[in-house]
């Protein structure tokens, strides 16, 4: 699984409204789109799909859609949401851990609660592998990301850093404290500025456990 992050120079992924459109820029989101096209899936939180309304499609590259992944644990989902638009062809699941509607075509995944009351990480992982899924992209929320980072589900992190300040806003990621320094995540990191000065830290956080 690769998770991808977009955020300031301070780590903030949205400002405190949440808005979030244009920290990075345009070669950003050309590596973004590359991503889709090169995996099986692309999967989403509750709460990005809810702020964003994401058509999770690839738009600006050359290439195939993904499968379409929402994680939606309460059934928050709108019938309406972008992502579950069929009409490319593409498939469509939702992961849950109670059943609720869903549009014709789109398959729901039920999976129990984890003991924190929320969606298991390598359950998710382990379900969509059975269904014939295995290279993720895991798009967002940064809670999302952290959760799954924190659970060892993520096998690269790609951070899309764009040269700004914004100084306040919602935080990147976000995990279990830790009292050393060397008990912290340290990945072998590739580092490449991208054309309109944004530069991505392509993280092997397997290499890094």
């Amino acid at each position: 699984m690769v998770a991808q992050l977009g955020q300031s120079l301070d780590g903030r992924i949205a400002t405190p409204t949440g808005e979030s459109r244009w920290i990075n820029k345009d070669a950003a989101l050309d590596h973004l789109h590359r991503l889709r096209a090169a995996v099986d899936a692309v999967m989403v939180g509750i709460g990005t799909a809810l702020a964003d309304d994401p058509a999770l499609n690839v738009r600006r590259v050359p290439g195939r859609n993904p499968v379409r992944v929402v994680l939606d644990p309460n059934g928050r989902l709108p019938l309406t949401a972008k992502c579950l638009d069929g009409r490319d062809g593409s498939r469509r699941i939702v992961i849950r851990k109670a059943s609720a509607p869903v549009p014709a075509g789109v398959e729901e995944i039920i999976l129990p609660a984890a003991a924190s009351g929320k969606l298991d990480p390598p359950s998710v992982v382990a379900a969509l592998a059975e269904r014939g899924i295995h290279r993720i992209l895991l798009e967002g929320g940064a809670w999302t990301v952290s959760e799954f980072i924190a659970a060892g589900a993520v096998d690269r992190l790609h951070i899309l850093v764009a040269p700004l300040i914004l100084g306040s806003g919602k935080p990147g990621l976000s995990l279990p404290p830790i009292d050393k320094v060397d008990e912290a995540i340290r990945p072998p990191t590739d580092v490449y500025i991208l054309s309109d000065g944004d530069v991505l830290f392509d993280c092997d956080l397997r290499a890094g456990r």
